[in-house]
């Protein structure tokens, strides 16, 4: 295959490609626009001009539409309302922090100026809202702690249900250094909501945090000692995903947390599990320590052997053995090259250069001319003293060391002896965690402007999936019908990351220009092939232009030798016209069936007929005959 063709399949692929990608993001975009469209409205919410009627009972034959359509329907955001069973829902769309408490309180162990909890809480819409009415719970201060708590309707108990936890981000300035996770604080008798700090008890941890270029997603919870009594946290194993664009798309994300009974977790975002395992074999350190252990009081023993190889103490070395041997000797079979000038010098004083008149030679001492190479031994193989060249030595051996042999004596790599351990306990349930009777935001960033909206808490997944539906499914909707076309993020990421205009002229324009020098050069026809093949004989240009330069050329031999040939054609001619009249008149004495059947034969093989009768055309014509000279 040419490199056009294969260029020109490539560029068909790109194609394809590009227009399939257009194609499948204006299908997102339309399902966008009909889940949006699917939204309760009610009249109220239409804003309307005070002129205009919304006519839904049209007649349908009433003719064919305006060209200008009328604007879309302003959509106003309603606020999810709980339906079931459930311990906290919260959408601050009451414009109104009733319920939630700010902490007063001092962090430990922190310099006076930020250890007060004193970060801004604000409740109001997003920045580039695309749903009207929407608030949410924004954190607005940077680089200050911040603390806000609220009461659950009741205490969450760990029995034979499962938890489900979920609440919105919107990292809306983006993220450098800070936690978006909420803390689900432990019931205890001495739990004050105005005290909340990073050491009030807390059962579960959960959600985003991000500082530099690592990009975390916590799920940590406290798991109680049953012989001490004191708390150990617990993380889960790190995501396998890639989180990075959750943090800065500045699109809304739901995060979902899922506790099992049968102590089986999950974590989601957008609705899509990005970590799972089980409480007992994927958290870090484990929920229930080793049976046995290793005793501290073990000593390896001093006669302890643990070298598995060693030198073996029966080898000498030979008597031929020369550890004195230099690793390289001069080459004997080298012979200085002819024309090496011995007297020369590589370098010479330059003789143009001259002594600076501010030399003083009691200062300075004797000037010397710089050194520059010796244009002698430009034409010459070298200059100066002439050394044989260093080559490897057959006899070098270097130091002699003894083999290395197994060691008889060889007992293993030493391992203090195992012992039951006295701290073991075994925990098959750590799905019955402590209690919770409130959740709260302990967080510090370097980022303001964090959105966090719809917090749910229950025990029920099906009401959790209604209320992200009435919730966050209408926010991605909205916000995924209005993001750009193709062209645009093309553009966009091409001004953030330059090197991908490269790109976009290998997969583009370079496709297009080997197109055009494939359909520009390609190969020139023939003068004998625009003719069209038909029925009617045409000149062979080529033969004619052929047989002329042979005229001029031709000798009378050569002439005679034609015009014998040309006599043998025509008698050859002659012949197949009898042939031809007897088999004529020996058709018409045949049966009519017999002549039918052999139409219909023709028919049936005209395709190869015709082409057998067009060359004989072509034979025939007087154009391919020369008349004879004399």
């Amino acid at each position: 295959m040419s490199l056009g063709r294969v260029a020109l399949l490539l560029s068909l692929g790109l194609l394809f490609l590009s227009l399939s990608v257009e194609v499948s993001a204006q299908t997102e975009e339309d399902e966008d626009l009909e889940d949006l469209n699917d939204v309760d409205v009610d009249d109220e919410d239409l804003e309307l001009a005070p002129d205009q009627d919304l006519d839904l009972d049209q007649d349908e034959d009433s003719g064919p539409p305006e060209t200008k359509a009328p604007p879309a329907p302003k959509v106003t955001y309603k606020a999810p309302e709980p339906r079931g069973e459930h311990y906290f829902a919260e959408s601050f769309d009451r414009d109104t922090l009733d319920g939630w408490v700010l902490s007063s309180a001092k962090k430990e162990d922190a310099d006076e100026d930020i250890a007060k909890y004193d970060g801004k809480w604000a409740v109001e819409e997003m920045k580039d809202t695309k749903l009207s009415g929407d608030k949410g719970l924004v954190l607005k201060s940077k680089a200050k702690h911040h603390a806000i708590s609220a009461q659950l309707l009741r205490p969450f108990t760990f029995t034979n249900k499962p938890l489900i936890v979920q609440y919105e981000v919107n990292f809306q300035s983006g993220i450098d250094c800070g936690g978006a996770y909420v803390k689900l604080l432990t019931q205890t008798p001495d739990l004050d909501l105005a005290q909340f700090v990073d050491k009030t008890p807390y059962t579960i941890m959960f959600g985003p945090d991000k500082c530099g270029e690592d990009y975390k997603l916590h799920f940590i919870f406290r798991h109680k000692n049953p012989k001490t009594g004191e708390y150990e946290e617990k993380h889960a194993k790190k995501p396998d995903a890639d989180l990075r664009t959750y943090y800065t798309d500045k699109k809304t994300h739901l995060y979902t947390l899922v506790i099992n009974p049968d102590n089986s977790f999950e974590v989601l975002v957008d609705q899509t599990v990005v970590n799972s395992g089980n409480l007992l074999t994927d958290v870090t350190p484990p929920v229930n320590p080793p049976a046995e252990i290793e005793d501290p009081d073990d000593q390896k023993p001093e006669d302890w052997d643990e070298r598995a190889k060693i030198q073996d103490p029966d080898a000498t070395k030979p008597e031929d053995w020369d550890e004195d041997a230099p690793a390289q000797v001069p080459d004997d079979s080298a012979v200085k090259p002819e024309g090496w000038l011995d007297d020369e010098p590589e370098y010479i004083g330059d003789p143009d250069a001259l002594k600076p008149d501010d030399w003083d030679e009691d200062m300075d001492g004797e000037w010397e001319a710089p050194q520059v190479p010796n244009p002698k031994c430009e034409t010459a193989p070298g200059c100066g003293e002439w050394k044989r060249p260093m080559v490897d030595n057959p006899s070098y051996k270097g130091k002699w060391k003894p083999p290395m042999i197994d060691n008889p004596n060889y007992q293993g790599v030493w391992k203090p002896r195992k012992i039951p351990n006295p701290a073991f306990f075994e925990d098959l349930e750590p799905f019955k965690m402590s209690a919770f009777s409130a959740v709260g935001l302990e967080l510090w960033s370097m980022s303001s402007d964090i959105f966090f909206d719809n917090f749910f808490i229950t025990d029920d997944r099906n009401v959790a999936e209604r209320w992200a539906s009435e919730g966050w499914a209408l926010k991605k909707t909205a916000e995924s019908a209005a993001e750009p076309g193709l062209a645009t993020q093309m553009l966009s990421a091409a001004e953030e990351r330059p090197w991908l205009w490269i790109v976009y002229v290998l997969t583009v324009a370079l496709p297009l220009v080997l197109i055009i020098v494939f359909c520009c050069t390609g190969k020139k026809k023939t003068p004998a092939a625009e003719y069209k093949k038909t029925d009617e004989p045409q000149p062979d240009v080529k033969e004619e232009e052929e047989e002329g330069q042979e005229e001029d050329k031709a000798s009378p031999a050569a002439e005679e030798t034609e015009e014998a040939e040309e006599d043998a054609a025509e008698a050859e001619k002659q012949k197949k016209e009898k042939e031809k009249e007897m088999k004529e008149k020996t058709r018409r004495k045949r049966p009519k069936s017999q002549r039918r059947t052999q139409r219909v034969m023709r028919k049936n093989n005209f395709g190869c007929y015709k082409e057998k009768l067009e060359e004989d055309i072509l034979r025939r014509s007087p154009r391919n005959r020369r008349p004879r000279k004399d």
